[in-house]
């Protein structure tokens, strides 16, 4: 598939997102949300994508807003450019039935830092870094920062990160809890691709559902967890995954998952 600032591909049930102006460190511009949701959309149509990956060409992995292509507008809604381009694609994310893993090549700053927030795991360089950047040109959180950020490290820490524009190393972001793996630069590819292998064959309905499940415990109290629990199993359970998964363990052998 042919894009102006993204790469896109599907093999064997991965596909994988780059963004592509490593010239900006991969900045968003309107064609660059643009042809993410595209890809995004297209994404969640088929049905033979099991696992998405989201990295960044070049050093960095997402700078954020590309300030020079705005510096020019006067009286520009910002509001009107989170509903129309960043909150889709926030939404997007978190609403595909499959995993979301982040290959964090380099920094991830501003509307990149919330790009990445929003992924389902982050794996991440030994030089790659986070961080909020808004407050440095008076802006506040947007694209889900808010959301995520104190649900990862605590309001006291997000705050911080907020107010101050810290950034975040990697490593220090993996002992907060932002993300789950910390590599050197050269074993990254081998260790996403491991984990979208893994997640190429695995019950793929059930871990939508998981996905789901999890999403909507934020804003739930323990009895609807345990009803939405009982709703979902009965939908995994009438899956071929599940008859699948039951027939190799009596078997004795691996199971075949089709994530149907």
């Amino acid at each position: 598939m042919n894009y102006e600032t993204i790469l896109f591909d599907v093999n064997n049930g991965v596909a994988t997102l780059t963004l592509n102006r490593p010239d900006v460190y991969n900045a968003f511009n309107e064609q660059l949300s643009s042809d993410v949701n595209d890809a995004l959309k297209k994404t969640a149509k088929d049905k033979s994508i099991r696992v998405l990956i989201i990295t960044g060409a070049g050093k960095a992995f997402c700078s954020g807003q590309d300030l020079k292509s705005i510096s020019g507008s006067k009286n520009r809604s910002l509001s009107e450019s989170l509903y129309k381009r960043y909150n889709p694609m926030i939404k997007a994310i978190r609403n595909l039935p499959i995993p979301v893993v982040c290959k964090l090549n380099g920094v991830a700053a501003g509307a990149g830092c919330s790009l990445a927030l929003a992924c389902d795991l982050i794996y991440a360089s030994e030089n790659a870094s986070l961080i909020e950047v808004f407050v440095n040109v008076g802006l506040v959180l947007d694209s889900g920062s808010s959301y995520f950020l104190p649900r990862l490290i605590g309001s006291a820490r997000a705050f911080e990160l907020a107010t101050l524009g810290s950034k975040v190393s990697a490593q220090q972001a993996a002992d907060w809890g932002m993300i789950n793996k910390v590599v050197k630069l050269e074993e990254l590819d081998t260790e996403v691709n491991k984990v979208a292998d893994y997640y190429s064959t695995a019950p793929t309905k059930a871990i939508g559902l998981m996905k789901k499940m999890l999403n909507k415990s934020f804003s739930s109290d323990l009895d609807t967890m345990l009803e939405y629990e009982a709703f979902c199993q009965e939908i995994a359970g009438r899956s071929e995954d599940y008859h699948e998964g039951v027939t190799a363990f009596v078997e004795k052998r691996k199971a075949n998952f089709t994530g149907r």
